[in-house]
């Protein structure tokens, strides 16, 4: 005799060696002996041959027409030997029971399973709901293959171009398009971005770095809503200076302004002007959730996303030859020894007398001219020649409290492209790129009298028992990083007791919230904390730092990506073939002429500063990968100095491209890559 039986939602069969009231010996076809439950045990029969019912029942399994058995079904729970009488005849015998009994258990959603070898017809909606659902994944699967065998072919289907960024770096793992391209790069044995390339799908390395950090961080699109800017109600005094600002010539947001009282009368009053947005903006307003939404300007080589539209901009920018409504900071000290006497906010009216530009002063406000050495035949010769004093001064203490000297050894880089900045680059366009030696007079100008009022306004907050938005550094030691916090502790980095950013409130959205704060102080006094919008501790406070910070970390590696893939395109326009550089570790060598760190073969097994000419043997602009070779060393191993310490791989691009395609996703998987490294 043999037995069918239900092993786990299995069907076996084999003959029955033994038997007892609730089980049964049974040896399969593989000679294996197996115990099985009475209640398991579903049919009984003297022949065919287990392998013969089995194929057989299969076989005659899949004839059975689905609809034609639901319509035949009762309304009760019923057994499969009861449908296989009523659907084949009254006598159907053990090869048909046992095809019912297959056919019924692959189709739930014609019949529901209530135990063992019984059944239960679904109801007439769940079953046409069913077949729906069945239809659409049978055209999903005809899609994702005539998707697949576009891609291989070389052709990019639309409904695939349109999702190109979700698909790489945010995909619905369920979603056809992705499969499809799973599935292409599985059977083309390509990675996948390669694939897509070849597809047609990215239309260029520009557009491909740029869409994907806009669709990661603007998946709305970089438009404004309509905002009119609020009017600052404060009659605010006329203040009794001519305040200049210097900034670069592409600048439209103009936070921050300097003035100087006194020169010549042996006390001096220097003046610190921050535009006052927070004066008229205030939590919660429209202009404030769009500011909050982006949290900073975006800047890119050629072009830049500002945190509020420019309309709004422009009617609190310190612009030239206007009034413009300022929070400012005074700081009194001795002419000769520049020894502060006294620190004062005030909320006014300062006139801007000029808007000075850097890169068109650079050449003329030399050190040479400041410090007397040179002729200064330029617009407040005066009192630039103090501002560079003092911030000497102000640079030469905090390197004391610093414990050791800044050094700025290596030049900032200037991007240009001939688009100007009036229109969004396409990623063609023709680059150059400048340099300008870090600390150069203008630029000390205006750091240290940023890290002056942001120090002193950090400490006022502080001193009045108002929270704010700090940065803060415990030590100089190599992995101590920068924190923000809410706290006022000291930034060693900066050689200060607290440091905020308050400075730029038109373009970072932490120090329109500090202005906030400011202001109040500043309307207030004492009991500033009564009416400030922050509170200590405030839950808001501490989920505008965590976003901030997110945000403005990717900005920065937007910003660090973008800017090398312009230097890949100023290789190749310039046809420049060989470079100098300095070995830094590992094999990384950095470009002593442009903003580049890369890797270098035979550059291994140098020491850590030497000089080297390597080849450019191969650029990818989709990667932002560069192929390089050793050429020849051109001296001894020099010494590091203390600047090449702090952070070797700033100037190394966006990282490694991380696409979000497991082609694991899909049956049959290889080996292959998903992506070149960066």
């Amino acid at each position: 005799m043999f037995a069918l039986f239900d092993d786990a939602g299995k069907f076996l069969a084999g003959r029955v060696m033994s038997e007892a009231e609730s089980s049964m010996q049974i040896e399969l076809d593989s000679g294996k002996r197996v115990k099985v439950k009475a209640a398991n045990v579903l049919l009984k029969f003297d022949k065919p041959a287990p392998a013969e019912l089995m194929a057989e029942g299969q076989a005659l399994g899949l004839e059975i027409d689905l609809d034609l058995a639901w319509e035949f079904a009762p309304e009760g729970e019923f057994g499969f030997a009861d449908l296989a009488r009523d659907y084949f005849d009254a006598k159907a015998g053990v090869i048909q029971q046992a095809a019912a009994l297959f056919r019924l258990y692959e189709a739930p959603h014609y019949f529901r399973r209530m135990g063992k070898g019984l059944f239960k017809k679904a109801p007439e909606e769940q079953v046409k709901a069913a077949l729906l659902g069945i239809e659409r994944k049978r055209q999903q699967a005809l899609q994702i293959e005539a998707w697949a065998q576009e891609l291989i072919a070389g052709q990019c289907p639309a409904g695939i171009r349109e999702q190109i960024y979700k698909i790489l770096f945010k995909p619905d793992k369920n979603g056809p398009e992705y499969k499809a391209v799973v599935e292409a790069a599985k059977r083309s044995q390509q990675a996948p971005l390669d694939l897509l390339k070849g597809a047609g799908a990215i239309s260029s390395p520009y557009q491909f770095h740029w869409k994907r950090f806009l669709f990661e961080n603007f998946p709305k699109g970089t438009g404004f809503p309509a905002l009119t800017a609020p009017a600052i109600t404060d009659e605010l005094p006329l203040a009794p200076v001519q305040a200049f600002s210097i900034d670069d010539s592409a600048t439209t947001e103009i936070d921050d302004a300097l003035s100087v009282q006194g020169l010549g009368s042996g006390t001096i009053v220097f003046g610190i002007h921050i535009a006052a947005p927070g004066l008229a903006i205030q939590p919660d307003s429209p202009v404030d959730k769009v500011a909050r939404e982006r949290f900073s300007t975006v800047y890119m080589p050629g072009w830049k996303l500002t945190m509020l539209p420019d309309e709004v901009v422009q009617h609190y920018t310190l612009a030239e030859g206007r009034d413009c409504p300022a929070v400012s900071l005074y700081v009194t000290m001795d002419e000769a020894t520049l020894e502060i006497r006294s620190r004062e906010t005030k909320l006014e009216r300062v006139p801007i007398a000029a808007n000075l530009r850097h890169d068109k002063l650079d050449s003329t406000v030399t050190e040479a001219s400041l410090t007397g050495e040179a002729p200064a035949d330029y617009a407040f010769s005066a009192e630039l020649r103090f501002c560079f004093r003092l911030a000497k001064h102000l640079k030469a203490q905090r390197e004391i409290v610093r414990g050791k000297p800044e050094t700025f050894n290596r030049p900032d880089y200037t991007f240009r492209l001939d688009s100007n900045g009036e229109r969004e680059p396409e990623g063609h366009e023709a680059v150059s790129i400048g340099t300008r030696q870090r600390g150069a007079p203008l630029d000390l100008i205006v750091a240290e009298a940023m890290i002056l009022a942001n120090s002193s306004w950090g400490g006022w907050l502080n001193e009045l028992g108002l929270p704010g938005i700090y940065r803060s550094q415990a030590s100089l030691a190599p992995g101590v990083k920068v924190r923000m916090g809410t706290k006022a502790l000291p930034h060693a980095g900066m050689g200060v007791a607290q440091y905020t950013w308050a400075t730029s409130p038109l373009r970072r959205y932490t120090d329109l919230v500090n202005q906030w704060q400011i202001i109040a102080c500043a309307r207030h006094g004492r009991t500033a904390a009564l009416v400030a919008p922050f509170k200590p501790k405030d839950a808001q406070l501490f989920s505008i730092i965590s976003g901030f910070d997110a945000a403005y970390s990717a900005y920065n590696g937007f910003q660090s990506g973008i800017e090398r893939y312009w230097t890949l395109r100023y290789l190749q326009q310039n046809a420049i073939h060989e470079l100098t550089a300095s070995v830094m570790k590992d094999g990384l060598v950095r470009a002593d002429t442009l903003p580049l760190v890369f890797r270098a073969l035979g550059c291994e097994g140098l020491a850590r500063g030497s000089h080297v000419r390597v080849r450019i043997t191969g650029i990818d602009e989709m990667t932002l990968d560069v192929h390089a070779s050793l050429v020849e060393r051109l001296d001894e191993a020099q010494a590091p100095d203390d600047a090449e310490t702090v952070d070797e791989d700033e100037d190394a691009g966006s990282g490694p491209l991380t696409l979000a395609i497991d082609l694991n996703d899909a049956e049959g998987g290889s080996e292959a890559p998903v992506a070149p490294a960066a």
